[in-house]
């Protein structure tokens, strides 16, 4: 069995509407969420052996808030990639790590979460990830796999799904 994180970047800062998408960084809200996600991963028990990462800047600042200590290694082909993408990518980076976490984006991030949990896996922590997979939301796949090459659709479960509102109320949707 193969553990897979997915980490979504946190909420990103449109301050300055003339930075490319590429360079935006983080708002005060995403930075607090963050951190706060990160606290969380930390408490949750998964050691991470390898993290992937986009290079968009928004994906470097909340790794650097939520997990300080980490050492991602960054993948431009994550920059909002599809579902096809990240497995891509997680199949070749993977190596012998026995967890994996991946740093990006959604619709993806999303989008893995529909490849890789059959119907018959389906239940009530993948309905609440299915509505919605919001910015700092982490998530944990349980894989019926003994080595990444033979990562494919429907071999997970999702066994953890925590969005930064499930740790502080205030973090939730702006209304």
């Amino acid at each position: 069995m193969k553990i897979l994180g997915l980490l979504r970047h946190a909420k990103s800062d449109w301050d300055d509407i003339g930075k490319r998408d590429f360079d935006r960084g983080l708002n005060a809200r995403g930075r607090k969420g963050a951190r706060l996600i990160g606290r969380h991963i930390g408490e949750h028990g998964v050691a991470f052996d390898r993290i992937v990462a986009s290079p968009a800047e928004r994906v470097r600042r909340t790794l650097e808030a939520a997990l300080p200590d980490a050492s991602p290694e960054f993948d431009e082909r994550l920059y909002l990639a599809s579902a096809d993408t990240i497995l891509d990518v997680v199949r070749e980076r993977a190596g012998e790590a026995q967890a994996v976490l991946v740093a990006g984006h959604n619709p993806g991030l999303q989008e893995v979460l529909f490849a890789l949990v059959p119907p018959s896996a389906e239940d009530a922590l993948f309905d609440e990830a299915a509505a919605k997979y919001p910015t700092a939301t982490f998530a944990v796949f349980e894989l019926d796999i003994d080595d990444w090459a033979d990562l494919a659709p429907d071999r997970g479960r999702l066994v953890h799904f925590t969005r930064p509102r499930d740790l502080d109320p205030a973090l939730g949707p702006e209304t």
